[in-house]
């Protein structure tokens, strides 16, 4: 290379990589649940325009205090009082409510007055008071839970809460709870959700990069055992990664919870590269050329061939455009990105750093070269003498596959995305265990014809549906506008439990009807329109899992069907929950559009590169079998295939036809030298093999960096994809040299006796 352009080019990408330094530090994190909605969904429009009318259904933080012994003591009811009554004040928070400021209206002679849910300050009411709440539909599993050993504050925060007003309420709750020596506490709410799962995203990010690059240390140490062939190397890896992240910071991209993999994949990316380019070039060293010759040939060939795999596994990222949820597509487009940004730096900088040093400065061979030789050899005079055996092993292999891919659920639960061992994982089990849980349930009511939400018989339909709710053990924490007249019921009924029902009359109901402006507590405004025409069923459901919920929703839809009365009034389920939960009837479908796309890309890149169809389905076939495995991994391992698993298919092709573009591009270059079909597989194995080995060898560990993950879903994604990558590695050098002799078999000229296992070959 030209002293000049070697000088010119490094000092670009030092200027690149001070500039990358400052903008790394302006990335933002962001996590909120609106990011997972899948864009385009009508049932979507509809949740937007019902919750524009009345009011999100996720703002709420709920906080659970404990008392083993029971909540009904003194000491701790006048502590949980005073809490409460002081959580009113935390900031972004509008509303507090909780058993101690509960009560029950009361109609005197003179005018509608109330008496405590709880009284606090008389002890000896207090068996009483239990008993009569524990009997409260509106209050167990939702203030208190049903052994009364722990009571709950349901904060109402204000719409779409932003991650520093969330770290703003947790911040000053934890501060105010500390001041009160209760037994113990649990959270559960978007606001605590966003500050937990941002402190992960940052410590899982921190954590994947410390460990890829002592994994890379390690690696390029044993490959080249000489300090500057490890400098070299771990700096290139290094500035791709910085110039990637810079990148992202120049651009404003907000890292989500799929930003983890990004220091993973950049350093596996960009070490791949950086084997490939450094092991040609010490190839040709080896072979006597000078170094400028050497770093001309290595650009020419190894430059091509690494292009296209960055091109392909770009391509592979970029599949997940055609996602409905944000973060997927965010995480498509960074990755292409960044495979890009790691071959450009490999090519420009790598190359111009390599050029300056000899052979002997980069690289110390030793007997770790005759191994690999031994290796390749064995690979390719096994599939040369066996190829009965391989094809019929991998067909076994491929209806393994096809079972266990039978087997995919899509049973998506919110606790398989929660960080293990972390108080929010805790937290989110309580509640879901002793309350109300976390999933959004709401039904959207419509009154018709000439009907008002609030008039008799629509409110009896919206009874009757509030009924049936309440038998499914799935579903907590039922309310509507029928509660209110409920409660006056109740009142006229000395305030017994029994009597909390609507009134049985149309006069009984009219006369309650006047008496709603007049009693504060029983607040509609919330749960109907302004306009009077609609209202709304809120709820909770536990977290049983996408399909499971999906289920019991359509249950429920024909339930319904079947026992209201559509002239009076209509129906329609929506929420967060629901929404969410609708990723799961996307996600086969973008993962099959995704990967056709990817399929059909990649296809016509290796007819352009081989102008051979048959080369063409060489190239795929290979690629096939690890997106088989990863199916039938996540079938027989019970894995639910959901948004951030879907990711792994996408890596998996990326990246594994990386090595197929390798091996079949040196296999050309030796068939256009005139070489026999053997020849050229021989020198193939021999001489591209061990850096395909080695690359694989580094995707494998790389990906297992995964398992340090405290993110269940990144745990599984390293875990397949490591697995599958393996798998792709053994496709490559066992299928393609069959596929190779079967498909393209050499002319009758090659059939003549050969001396390909006399003629030493030189090996890099």
């Amino acid at each position: 290379m030209n002293p000049r352009l070697r000088i010119a080019s490094i000092a670009t990408f030092v200027v690149l990589a001070l500039l990358s330094l400052y903008f790394v530090f302006q990335l933002r994190f962001a996590f909120y649940l609106e990011q997972f909605f899948p864009e385009g969904d009508e049932d979507l429009a509809f949740f937007q325009d019902f919750i524009s009318e009345f009011e999100s259904d996720i703002n709420f933080l709920l906080v659970a205090v404990e008392r083993e012994d029971g909540v009904f003591e003194q000491q701790f009811l006048e502590d949980f009082h005073d809490f409460s009554l002081k959580a009113r004040d935390l900031p972004y928070v509008v509303e507090s409510q909780s058993l101690t400021m509960v009560s029950y209206p009361v109609k005197t002679p003179f005018a509608v007055t109330s008496i405590p849910a709880i009284h606090i300050d008389e002890p000896d009411r207090y068996a009483r008071d239990r008993e009569r709440i524990l009997e409260d539909e509106r209050f167990v599993n939702f203030l208190i839970s049903e052994d009364a050993t722990a009571m709950t504050v349901a904060l109402k925060t204000v719409d779409t809460v932003q991650l520093e007003e969330s770290r703003a309420i947790i911040t000053a709750l934890d501060e105010l709870i500390q001041g009160y020596d209760f037994d113990d506490y649990h959270y559960l709410g978007p606001a605590y959700f966003q500050k937990e799962v941002v402190a992960m995203q940052q410590r899982e990010i921190t954590v994947s990069a410390i460990i890829s690059g002592i994994l890379v240390c390690i690696v390029m140490f044993w490959i080249f055992r000489k300090p500057w062939g490890i400098a070299v190397a771990l700096i290139s890896i290094g500035l791709g990664m910085l110039l990637f992240l810079g990148l992202l910071g120049v651009w404003g991209r907000e890292l989500n919870a799929m930003a983890a993999l990004y220091p993973v994949l950049m350093i596996i990316v960009g070490t791949s590269d950086v084997i490939h380019i450094m092991s040609k070039y010490v190839d040709e060293l080896r072979k006597g050329k000078t170094r400028r010759e050497a770093i001309r040939v290595t650009v020419r060939e190894i430059g091509l061939a690494t292009l296209l795999t960055s091109i392909t596994t770009a391509i592979g990222f970029a599949t997940l455009v055609t996602s409905r949820i944000g973060p997927i597509r965010d995480f498509g487009v960074n990755a292409a990105l960044g495979v890009i940004v790691a071959y450009i730096t490999v090519i420009c900088f790598t190359t111009a750093l390599l050029s300056m040093f000899k052979k002997e400065q980069i690289i110390k061979l030793g007997r770790g070269q005759a191994f690999w030789e031994k290796l390749m050899e064995w690979c390719y005079l096994y599939t040369k003498n066996y190829p009965r055996r391989v094809a019929i092993g991998s067909f076994g292999i491929f209806l393994l596959c096809l079972i266990g891919i039978s087997q995919i659920t899509t049973n998506y639960r919110i606790e398989s995305n929660l960080p293990r061992g972390k108080k929010i994982s805790e937290d989110f089990l309580y509640f879901e265990q002793e309350f109300t849980g976390f999933r959004p349930l709401e039904f959207a009511v419509f009154a018709q014809s000439d009907y008002m939400a609030e008039d008799f018989a629509v409110l009896q339909q919206m009874d009757t549906l509030e009924q049936y709710l309440r038998t499914l053990p799935a579903v907590r924490s039922v309310n509507s506008l029928t509660s209110v007249y409920k409660s006056i019921n109740q009142m006229y009924g000395k305030n017994r439990v029994s009597a909390y029902q609507m009134p049985t009359t149309e006069s009984k109901y009219r006369k309650y009807r006047k008496l709603t402006d007049k009693i504060p507590q029983l607040n509609t405004n919330v749960l109907v329109s302004k306009d009077g025409r609609k209202a709304r069923i809120t709820s909770r459901v536990l977290d049983l899992g996408a399909d499971t919920l999906q289920q019991i929703g359509q249950e429920i839809d024909a339930w319904i069907a079947m026992n209201t009365n559509s002239d009076i009034v209509q129906f329609k389920r929506t929420g967060t929950g629901m929404i969410l939960d609708k990723n799961t009837a996307y996600v086969r479908q973008n993962l099959l559009e995704g990967l056709g796309l990817a399929v059909i890309i990649v296809s016509l890149l290796m007819a352009l590169l081989f102008r051979n169809w048959r080369m063409v389905v060489i190239s795929l076939i290979p690629n096939v079998f690890p997106l088989l495995l990863a199916g039938a991994l996540l079938g027989y391992l019970g894995i639910e295939l959901e948004a951030g698993i879907a990711i792994v298919f996408a890596v998996i092709f990326g990246i594994a036809v990386d090595d197929t573009i390798h091996f079949l591009s040196k296999y050309k270059l030796s068939r256009n030298k005139g070489l026999s079909v053997d020849e050229s597989l021989r020198i193939t194995f021999l001489e591209t093999g061990k850096a395909i080995c080695l690359t694989s060898l580094i995707l494998f560990f790389g990906f297992l960096i995964m398992l340090f993950s405290i993110h269940p879903p990144s745990v599984t994604v390293g875990l397949l994809i490591s697995i599958t990558l393996f798998s792709a590695l053994l496709s490559d050098l066992f299928l393609i040299p069959i596929l190779i002799r079967w498909l393209m078999p050499p002319t009758q000229a090659e059939l003549s006796p050969q001396t390909v296992d006399s003629d030493p070959v030189a090996v890099g």
